[in-house]
């Protein structure tokens, strides 16, 4: 028996040192020292032993248990070691590489249009104002005196989703829901961005969903040239001091007297180029005094309150401000586009 157990502790040992894997070692360990390993096999013959050898036996078979085991857990910790040496050196970073340039973003070049003109608005005493996008006729239309059946609600072309609502046109229901809120008694000053729809071919200059900056001044008093006063200093905010403006007489059933602002010429200086076919002047946006039917729906005394509003296209400003030639631009997520108006707010480029 003696010479059994010397022979499973050489063959082990042996086996352990050529071992190649943990999954091998795992096997070699089973093999000699598990449950029906050859070590156990062998201590099962003790029984036969006399009292004498029993003890000499057992302490030789304690030793070669824990000559295998210390070779097995020797060999283990040389192969979790060489594992993980060669992890290391497979998942290496040389940090002597350059980093990857981290790309940052930026605003859409609409969305600095629109906050440069609510800075600019903010400024001047204006409150920024917002409402729903699915809006009811009544503040679409009846409430900026376009009644059922009134022939300028063609001029608009609705996406109709029942007969009572619809996708809005403009963004005018946010005064006339602004003024109803102050109940006919408080001046407002306000201004509402917003997207806006209308059945349009989308074109060069057309889309049938853009965005409007509408504007509204109702207190005691107001006047025309205050209407001026404010649109001037807008246009020089926008477009530089030398920009000039002039008013024209037009028509919108929610205001009278109606204008339409131009503003003079950049390219030209007004003498008259291609760009503002030869007439020295560029259409930028309509206002007017607020009409006295609106003040009057609103709950707005008209012998006592006045008012004006003006409407905008943000997509119209930046297209005369940086020389943009086709609004579908703004809307084609085109990074080469998009990414040369990261830094555009507060001037033009």
């Amino acid at each position: 028996m003696k010479e059994q157990l010397e022979n499973i502790r050489q063959e082990a040992l042996a086996k352990v040192s050529e071992a190649a894997d943990l999954k091998e070692l795992q096997d070699i360990k089973v093999t000699y020292l598990g449950k029906k390993g050859s070590l156990t096999s062998v201590l099962r013959g003790m029984g036969n032993l006399s009292k004498e050898e029993r003890p000499v036996v057992g302490e030789i078979a304690n030793n070669v248990r824990e000559a295998i085991t210390k070779e097995i857990d020797e060999k283990t910790d040389a192969l979790e070691q060489a594992a993980l040496e060669e992890k290391l050196e497979n998942e290496a970073l040389d940090v002597t590489l350059p980093g990857r340039p981290v790309q940052v973003g930026g605003a859409h070049l609409l969305t600095s249009i629109i906050e440069e003109i609510e800075d600019l608005f903010i400024g001047m005493g204006y409150e920024v104002r917002e409402g729903p996008e699915v809006e009811t006729d009544y503040f679409n239309f009846e409430a900026l005196n376009l009644p059922k059946g009134h022939p300028a609600r063609d001029m608009q072309d609705t996406f109709y989703i029942t007969n009572e609502l619809l996708l809005r046109t403009h963004t005018s229901p946010v005064q006339a829901r602004t003024m109803q809120h102050y109940g006919g008694t408080q001046p407002v000053r306000m201004i509402c961005p917003g997207k806006v729809y209308r059945r349009d071919t989308d074109d060069a200059t057309h889309s049938h969903q853009f965005t409007q900056i509408e504007g509204l001044y109702v207190d005691k008093n107001v006047r025309m040239s205050d209407l001026k006063g404010t649109l001037d200093n807008f246009a020089k905010s926008m477009f530089g001091d030398d920009r000039e403006i002039r008013l024209r007489p037009s028509f919108f059933p929610f205001t009278e007297p109606s204008v339409e602002m131009d503003i003079s010429c950049k390219v030209c200086k007004g003498d008259g180029c291609s760009v503002c076919k030869h007439s020295g002047w560029i259409e930028i946006l309509g206002g007017g005094m607020v009409h006295p039917n609106v003040l009057e729906m609103a709950g707005y005394d008209s012998e006592e309150y006045t008012g004006f509003a003006f409407g905008m296209g943000p997509e119209r400003i930046a297209m005369l401000k940086y020389g943009i030639d086709d609004i579908r631009h703004f809307y084609t997520n085109d990074k080469r586009f998009i990414t040369q108006y990261h830094h555009a707010k507060g001037g033009t480029l």
